[in-house]
């Protein structure tokens, strides 16, 4: 059966459509969130290890000049959310951007972006397990417990919470939120005293001068400022968890609108504004991606106890991450599932109404990752984050074409747009697209690391085309069933 078919029928009975909702995969949930949970679903997926801990190597390698990408790709990820809330607005779905690209793209649309998105956070969730190891690591008490063995118990307990309710998972990220925005709030305070006071830094007094007698803003020349927008990129990878979320509010016209616009200034003032004052405090060159660069300035102040309250605050980062992967790729599977463009198995919803089957998927591929920390646990951190990026810059160009086909079908009188809207639309969507592309192309000017990545792209491509020829008449027969339903 068409998909033109499919849409006729659902445009000739407005009354099945009322009862059926738009996307099956959205039966079920309860509406547990509340406005509190997500606006810190928001913060927290703004704020992370790519700020905590991924700062102090961006800046060791770009200088000052980090500020400004830091900035810039930060007004793409607003553009981003921005976008995908106008959507949640237009129709709320736990599927969120998958849901929206079956109705805009199609199915094979939302099969690669469901299995992109579902890559990004698998391979985060075995970053976010080697992350955790490594930073219990710190502290003495752990040093004798294999690596493996912490992801393994960590990826257990964060698993366990995820399986109880959503309203767990919303009080456990709105704990995870409050102690990443102190701990930051608490930096810039001391940050702001230090330069106010002009207090001694590792010898040297903080201010514009810490800059201009260490290269200046670009030391080391544009180029390397260029090669660390990806991990940039990454850094703010999650934001998109708060059109999943929506899914699963009571009021998401309400709550969407003032998350999503909180994000811009969140980005100004916790990502643009403390990377300036690290740039202040110490020269670039004092900073190393071996440590947190909080910590780096807080021990050069001989504050005691940086150390260990640094690494809990990025313990408690890379414990959201993980947190937060296993909630969103639950729901993404779950509608894709509904679809027939993923195991039936993820469709399974438990008691407490969260679909546990996705979440297992997810949780299998982060066991895989547990045995990647027992074979190389030197090399695991840097092999799957080289694979989540591809994930997570795919994510984002599809949701930025589903807003430009919707736009389109807005315009042609197919769909009414909400009141809240992303601005200077065509433009904005083929902007953010065309910068995208461009990150991901600039990383073969890196052959350590960004090419390597590339050269991932045919792999996953292959994998995708084969995999599609494997469910594509499991999906039609699924659209065939879903069309007899709305017409009887």
């Amino acid at each position: 059966m068409s998909k033109d078919a499919v849409h006729s029928a659902q445009a000739a009975s407005r009354t099945d459509v009322a009862r059926v909702p738009a996307d099956a995969g959205d039966a079920g949930y309860s509406k547990d969130l509340k406005a509190r949970h997500v606006n810190m679903i928001a913060i927290g997926g703004a704020i992370g290890t790519g700020l905590f801990l991924g700062a102090g190597g961006r800046l060791h390698t770009a200088g000052p000049a980090l500020a400004l990408a830091y900035l810039v790709c930060g007004v793409f990820a607003f553009f981003v959310v921005r976008a995908l809330g106008e959507l949640v607005l237009y129709r709320p779905s736990s599927g969120s951007f998958v849901s929206y690209a079956r109705e805009f793209l199609g199915e094979k649309g939302a099969y690669v972006a469901g299995w992109m998105y579902f890559l990004n956070w698998s391979t985060t969730g075995i970053a976010d397990i080697t992350a955790i190891a490594l930073y219990t690591h710190y502290w003495s008490l752990f040093t004798d417990i294999p690596q493996w063995t912490l992801a393994l118990i960590a990826l257990a307990v964060v698993l366990a919470v995820n399986l109880i309710s959503v309203k767990i998972f919303g009080e456990m990220e709105f704990w995870f939120a409050i102690i990443k925005v102190a701990t930051l709030v608490g930096f810039m305070l001391i940050g702001i005293f230090l330069l106010a006071t002009q207090h001694e830094v590792d010898g040297g007094t903080p201010g514009p001068s810490v800059i201009t007698d260490n290269g200046g803003v670009l030391p080391h020349g544009a180029m390397p400022v260029v090669l660390v927008m990806q991990g940039v990129i990454f850094a703010y990878a999650a934001l998109e968890l708060v059109g999943v979320a929506a899914g699963e509010t009571a009021e998401p016209e309400k709550v969407v609108p003032r998350a999503v616009n909180s994000i811009m200034w969140r980005v100004g003032l916790f990502y643009v504004g403390s990377v300036v004052l690290l740039a202040l405090l110490l020269p670039g060159s004092v900073y190393s991606a071996d440590e947190s660069p909080f910590v780096t300035v807080l021990s050069k102040i001989g504050l005691p106890a940086a150390g260990d309250v640094m690494n809990l605050v990025v313990l408690t980062a890379a414990m959201s991450s993980l947190n937060s992967g296993l909630y969103s790729t639950g729901r993404i599977l779950r509608s894709m599932a509904t679809a027939g463009s993923a195991p039936k198995f993820t469709a399974r919803m438990n008691r407490s109404q969260v679909p546990y089957g996705g979440i297992l998927l997810t949780c299998a591929v982060c066991v895989l990752g547990v045995g990647l920390n027992y074979l190389m646990p030197s090399q695991a951190f840097e092999i799957v984050l080289n694979v989540a990026s591809l994930g997570v810059i795919s994510t984002w160009v599809i949701i930025m074409i589903c807003h430009l086909v919707f736009v389109r079908r807005a315009r042609a009188g197919l769909v009414t747009r909400p009141s809240f809207r992303l601005p200077f639309s065509p433009a904005t969507e083929i902007t953010t697209v065309a910068f995208l592309l461009a990150c991901l192309g600039m990383m073969w000017n890196d052959p350590e690391v960004g090419r390597r990545t590339l050269l991932l792209i045919p792999v996953v491509a292959a994998l995708l085309v084969g995999g599609w020829f494997g469910i594509r008449h499991r999906v039609e027969r699924t659209a065939d069933r879903e069309l007899t339903d709305l017409t009887d």
